[in-house]
């Protein structure tokens, strides 16, 4: 089962092996079009990334946090994180939406 803030899809997954850590804040994904950012929050939570995937571990839990979204609450676990595609039937590509 996965969850969903906005544009934003968090998945229970294990971070995969040799995956690299990104300091700083656990930033799931920036609004394009606002400059917002949806953001994890909670002890021991950290990003990882490996192959252009996000990876998220939070030990104790988090509240996924956006200016324009209601507060999510994860459960303590890791989860991929994964942006919601569209596609265009015209242009014949799928492409992220726009938050």
């Amino acid at each position: 089962m996965y969850q969903q803030q906005g544009d934003v899809l968090i998945f229970p997954k294990s971070v995969p092996k040799g995956a690299t850590i990104k300091a700083g804040r656990a930033i799931l994904a920036f609004g394009e079009a606002t400059g917002h950012c949806h953001e994890a929050i909670g002890d021991g939570v950290e990003m990882y990334e490996k192959d252009g995937a996000l990876y998220l571990s939070a030990p104790h839990g988090a509240k996924v946090t956006h200016q324009e979204h209601h507060t999510q609450t994860l459960d303590p676990g890791t989860y991929q994180i994964g942006i919601v595609k569209e596609y265009d039937h015209f242009a014949e590509e799928a492409r992220n939406v726009r938050d």
